[in-house]
C-alpha cells in the first residue's frame, strides 16, 4: 500500500531524477581522476561536453523540439560556458592537483561563493550578518583542510593549487547559475526551448570552443586506454546526458532548497569511491572539515529563508 502511495506521487519523477543527480554527479570525481591518467583536461573536457551535445542536439532534432535562436541561442550558450567550460575545467585541472575526494570536498563551498555573488551583482539580496556568519562557518571547514597540510609544506604546494584553481570554477558555476537564472526570469515570455535543449546547446558549445583551445595549446600526449575510454564514456553517459538534464529538469520541478540537497550528498559518495577505489585519504580531519562546510552551508541556506 505505501509502495502505491509513493508510486502515485506527484512528484516521484523529480525525486528519482534528483536522486539521479545525487548519486551520478558524485561518482564523476572518480571517473574524472581515471580519465586524467591518459587525457590531458583540455582534451577531456571537449570529448565529453562535445559528445554529449551533440547526441542530446540530435535527439532533439529528431522528436522535434524546439531550439534556441537568436539572442536566445548566444545568450544560452555563453552562459553555459561559465559552469560547464570554466567549473568543470577548473575540476579537471585541480584533480592533477589533489586527490578526486579532496576536489568534491573543496566544491561544497560553491553555495556560498553564489550567495556573495548575488549580493556583490545590482540588484542581488543584500547580505545580513547571520549569513556573513555561516559563511564564514563553511569557509573555516574548508581552511581546515588547506592550512593544516601545508604549514610546512608551503604555498606552493599541490593542495593550495588545487584549492585555488576549484575556487574559481566555484565562482564561475554561481556566476553562470545566477546569470541565466535572472535572464530566464526576465525573458520568461520570450522563452521557448525546453530547458533540457537549453543544457544540450550549452554542452555542444562548451565541448566546441573547448575543442579548438586544446587543438592550439600544447600538451602531453593523449591516449586512448581502455580504462581512459571508459571513463570518457562514463562522464558522457552518466555526467552529462543523465546527470545535468535530470539536474535542469529538477530544477523546474522542485523548490531550489530540496535540489541543492546534492550538494550534500556528491561529495560523500565522492570520498566514499575515492578511498574504495584509490585509497585517498578519508581520516578524522576530512570527515571533521565535511561536517563543519556542510553546517556553514545549511545556516548559510536557512539565513536567506529568514
Amino acid at each position: 500500500m505505501a509502495f502505491t502511495r509513493w508510486r502515485d506521487h506527484p512528484q516521484l519523477k523529480p525525486y528519482l531524477a534528483l536522486a539521479a543527480v545525487c548519486f551520478f554527479w558524485g561518482t564523476t570525481f572518480l571517473a574524472i581522476r581515471v580519465a586524467l591518467e591518459t587525457i590531458p583536461p583540455l582534451t577531456l573536457l571537449a570529448t565529453r561536453f562535445l559528445t554529449s551535445g551533440t547526441i542530446l542536439l540530435t535527439i532533439a532534432a529528431l522528436t522535434g523540439a524546439t531550439l534556441p535562436r537568436g539572442r536566445e541561442l548566444f545568450f544560452t550558450g555563453l552562459y553555459g560556458l561559465l559552469p560547464l567550460g570554466v567549473s568543470s575545467g577548473a575540476l579537471a585541472f585541480a584533480q592533477r592537483e589533489i586527490p578526486s575526494s579532496l576536489a568534491a570536498l573543496y566544491i561544497t563551498t560553491s553555495p556560498l561563493w553564489t550567495v556573495l555573488i548575488e549580493a556583490l551583482i545590482p540588484g542581488g539580496e543584500r547580505l545580513r550578518r547571520r549569513t556573513v556568519a555561516a559563511m564564514l562557518v563553511g569557509f573555516a571547514g574548508t581552511a581546515l583542510l588547506v592550512f593544516p597540510r601545508n604549514l610546512q609544506e608551503g604555498f606552493s604546494a599541490a593542495n593550495v593549487r588545487g584549492f585555488l584553481i576549484l575556487q574559481v570554477g566555484n565562482i564561475a558555476w554561481g556566476l553562470g547559475a545566477i546569470l541565466f537564472r535572472r535572464r530566464s526570469l526576465s525573458e520568461s515570455h520570450t522563452t521557448v526551448a525546453h530547458p533540457i535543449v537549453s543544457g544540450a546547446v550549452q554542452q555542444f558549445v562548451t565541448g566546441a570552443l573547448t575543442f579548438g583551445i586544446a587543438w592550439l595549446v600544447p600538451h602531453t600526449p593523449v591516449v586512448w586506454s581502455t580504462r581512459g575510454v571508459l571513463a570518457v564514456l562514463y562522464l558522457v553517459t552518466f555526467g552529462s546526458i543523465v546527470g545535468y538534464s535530470a539536474y535542469i529538469y529538477v530544477l523546474g520541478k522542485l523548490p531550489v532548497s530540496i535540489v541543492s540537497l546534492y550538494t550534500y550528498v556528491n561529495p560523500v559518495v565522492a570520498v566514499t569511491l575515492g578511498w574504495i577505489f584509490y585509497r585517498e585519504p578519508a581520516g578524522w580531519r576530512e570527515l571533521s572539515a565535511m561536517v563543519i562546510i556542510f553546517y556553514g552551508v545549511y545556516l548559510v541556506k536557512r539565513s536567506q529563508r529568514h
